[in-house]
């Protein structure tokens, strides 16, 4: 298909190009033409960004050394290195499936750039270079993710034992802290690095690179994690009710696939996911701040304006990661000296405090080092506060929506209680329907928060910002998908707190401690305590809620800043499209013209087919996954399942998730080239839709799954009615939330700003191509063949996946 749009297009090969590459020719300016705190050039200013990066690196790896160096029995250890052996065995094959993914992303850009843009070889490498270094960062802080995680289950499993709940809470949340650091660390660190080192004329080139392959490596790996996690969580979850096995028994080779999924889900998925959201909406602002100030709108000083907005949003990064550090220190100091020897604690207030304190003290740094910053902008000696409270809108975001969240998934929540007492009469039956209800009353209520705050930025927006850049409104949105993540660090920690204290159960569980002999006695003599096993494993089981409602509470943040973030790159491509806002071009987006319309409507659909097609993987694997189980599983022994039927469990949903995953890319994939070759402005339509859809959905889907979730861990730690037809109820409901929440939901916030990005290429590609030859046909031609293409692979997705008999 490439092939047939280069030859269609090769008339354009021998004239200049009309259309310069978009966001990857654009210029940095000079950073030192503007000068900040008394003097100081802006590119002398973020180097001091590079040294606090360097400082996020190293508390990453103390942390990462300290996990390793804490106490563990060998029994728990020889656990969690197998679980970290199987996701090695994981990574690896995601790794080789991820090139073969780039490939079809590097044909793009290299037709694009190379041939249709005649840009400079050197360029165009240049290009694809940056969209391996994306996809390596990607990749490289979800596999520290791993490992830092397998050190950290097997740690807070053995710590439990002491009988204190307080370092089942510390332990994960120190594993959190660790990988959030090293994420927003790296990331910045190589923002930065392009910022300062690569020539200006080059930027573009490495931030549109970059931003593509980071988005890539998180929607495959966001979309193949989810699928293998839920494979293996069904898988195992299943054999409680079929067999009325307890959960983790040694005897189901489906646990070990279960905690690998654990972490290739709930581990490599939002880490890879945080870094892709991270970086692309700051690629997102810079390209507006490039494109929506200049001359003809902020005067002869615009390059000044554009320097003092760069450095400002940069420096606010980093103020807000030393922010995410302070707090998480204080935050530490006040829970060891509540909660350090106290027999029981709420796990959950702890970490509602660490955000709380968290956005707050970012809110007042933000006003506090904007003053400093900027306090002149074109004049103008109002717009510092003007620009910290949208920044701040943002960041109460970030600890206002997760509140939302706990009112539907915690296990304090009454919405969850409802799903519980309706279980008990109504069975399965009641328990899916309350979920469901809790899933949509959710939606209602975060969108309109989401809405308020935005609301109240678009206000600020009105405020003076139009003398500066064209379209303030969008310029406000991006700024608040910024501060949505500006305390990364801890937004990732407490959605990384999650898959230890579910692995920690597991591990548990598996080593069998409570069996071996004399185990009481080497604790005693090895470690100087006695261990308290029932203490422990209630402390466990309890902490997995608060684990459940944190993973839970992340997932609209990121989603969120999707969303508005999204807003922000769909303006560069109207930009382009509409030569800099002509009136005349930008009545084409409304209902009134109608490829626009339609747009919207496609956008619905695809929304749907993608959680459909995301939900059938799951479901045929796990019905894969099963079947293997139930003939291998041997409940007459006593002894462990092999390695080996441990293994192959985990090929099982390693086979689905790569095979559900290739069929969503490639029909990702072709839809965007078709939407964008049939029209432009169907194209705006069908990206504004799919951002809203998948919003909604995700909204939806996450939060009813979590309120599943924690219902049936209600009735397994406060209950105590494990192995209960109410039991079984519970878990039938929390198999239908599995993959509702942590495959289809959370993967819908890659997928939208995959499309974007790469809607950025395919769309200015099909323009080009319309201006060579407006009466030529090819380019629908080649829209119908690409729409033909993904409805192949639409088909496929679930007539190729669907469950058959042997």
């Amino acid at each position: 298909m490439a092939i047939l749009a280069m030859a269609g297009s090769m008339p354009l090969l021998a004239q200049p190009a009309e259309h310069h590459g978009g966001e990857a020719n654009l210029v940095l300016p000079d950073l030192n033409s503007a000068t900040f705190l008394g003097g100081i050039g802006g590119r002398t200013l973020l180097m001091g960004g590079l040294v606090v990066c360097v400082f996020g690196l190293l508390f990453g790896l103390i942390f990462y050394t300290k996990l390793k160096n804490l106490p563990v029995h060998k029994s728990m250890l020889e656990v969690s290195e197998l679980i970290y052996e199987t996701c090695k065995t994981y990574l690896t094959t995601q790794g080789k499936f991820l090139m073969i993914l780039e490939c079809f992303i590097g044909v793009i850009i290299l037709f694009y750039f190379g041939y249709l843009q005649a840009m400079p070889l050197y360029k165009v490498i240049i290009i694809l270079l940056f969209s391996l270094v994306g996809i390596g960062g990607s990749y490289g802080v979800a596999a520290f993710g791993i490992r830092v995680n397998t050190f950290a289950n097997s740690r807070t499993s053995f710590a439990s034992l002491r009988g204190k709940p307080f370092p089942c809470y510390d332990i994960p949340l120190q594993a959190g802290m660790s990988i959030g650091m090293m994420l927003i660390s790296v990331e910045l660190l190589l923002m930065l690095f392009i910022l300062l080192f690569v020539p200006g004329e080059l930027a573009g080139s490495c931030f549109i690179g970059f931003a593509i392959g980071e988005s890539l490596g998180a929607a495959a790996l966001r979309v193949a994690g989810g699928i293998f996690t839920k494979i293996a969580d069904i898988g195992a979850d299943l054999m409680k009710i079929v067999f009325k096995i307890k959960e983790d028994d040694v005897r189901n080779p489906g646990v070990i696939a279960d905690c690998t999924g654990d972490n290739a889900g709930d581990s490599v998925g939002p880490s890879a996911d945080g870094f892709e959201t991270y970086g692309v909406t700051g690629v997102a602002l810079i390209s507006f701040i490039l494109l929506g100030i200049n001359e003809k709108v902020a005067g002869p000083t615009y390059a000044t304006i554009q320097v003092q907005l760069l450095v400002w949003i940069f420096v606010m990064r980093v103020m807000m990661m030393i922010a995410s550090g302070v707090s998480y220190f204080i935050n530490h100091g006040i829970a060891k000296a509540r909660y350090e020897n106290v027999d029981k604690m709420n796990y959950e207030t702890p970490l509602t405090t660490l955000v709380w304190l968290t956005s707050i003290l970012s809110i007042v740094l933000t006003y506090i080092v904007s003053y400093m910053m900027v306090p002149e902008l074109k004049g103008d000696t109002s717009l510092w506060w003007k620009l910290a409270t949208v920044i701040s809108c943002g960041t109460l975001a970030g600890a206002l929506i997760p509140e939302f969240v706990k009112v539907f998934t915690s296990t304090e929540s009454r919405h969850v209680r409802e799903v519980v007492i309706s279980s008990k009469e109504g069975g399965a039956s009641l328990n899916i329907l309350s979920g469901l209800i809790a899933g949509n009353f959710s939606a209602y209520w975060l969108g309109f928060a989401m809405l308020g705050l935005m609301g109240i930025a678009y206000g600020v927006s009105l405020l003076g910002l139009a003398s500066l850049m064209m379209a303030p409104a969008v310029f406000a949105l991006g700024l608040v998908a910024f501060g949505f993540l500006g305390m990364g660090p801890v937004t990732i920690a407490v959605d990384s707190y999650g898959p230890v204290t579910d692995n920690a159960q597991s591990v548990y569980e598996l080593s069998m401690i409570e069996s071996i002999p004399g185990i009481e006695k080497e604790i005693e003599k090895d470690f100087g305590f006695k261990p308290n096993f029932e203490v422990a494993k209630d402390n466990l089981e309890e902490n997995d809620g608060a684990g459940n409602t944190f993973k839970a509470t992340a997932k609209p943040v990121l989603i969120g800043t999707a969303v508005v973030g999204a807003t922000t790159m769909i303006f560069s491509i109207i930009v382009a499209l509409t030569n800099g806002l002509d009136p005349s071009l930008v009545g084409n987006l409304s209902i009134l013209h109608t490829p626009f319309f339609f747009g919207l409507i496609a956008g619905g659909a695809v929304i749907y087919w993608f959680t459909g097609a995301s939900c059938q993987a799951v479901s045929t694997g796990a019905y894969r996954a099963v079947e293997f189980i139930k003939d291998n599983i041997k409940l007459e022994s006593t002894e462990k399942a092999s390695v080996e039927d441990s293994k192959k469990v985990v090929e099982i949903c390693t086979k689905y998730a790569q095979k559900g995953m290739f069929n969503i890319f490639l029909v990702v994939f072709f839809s965007t080239l078709a939407f964008a070759f049939i029209e432009e402005y169907f194209f705006i339509g069908y990206l504004i839709s799919i951002a809203i859809f998948g919003l909604y959905q995700a909204i939806f889907m996450a939060n009813a799954g979590g309120a599943w979730d924690n219902a049936k861990k209600i009735v397994e730690t406060e209950m105590k009615a494990k192995g209960t037809e109410l039991h079984a109820a519970c878990v039938v409901g929390d198999t239908v939330g599995d993959p509702f929440k942590d495959t289809s939901s959370v993967a819908l916030n890659p997928i939208i700003k995959f499309t974007t990005l790469f809607g950025l290429l395919a769309v200015e590609l099909a323009v080009s191509m319309r201006k060579s030859d407006p009466s030529s046909p090819l380019s629908h031609i080649l829209a119908v063949i690409f729409f033909l293409i993904s409805t192949v692979f639409v088909y496929r997705s679930f007539y190729g996946m669907r469950i058959e008999g042997k």
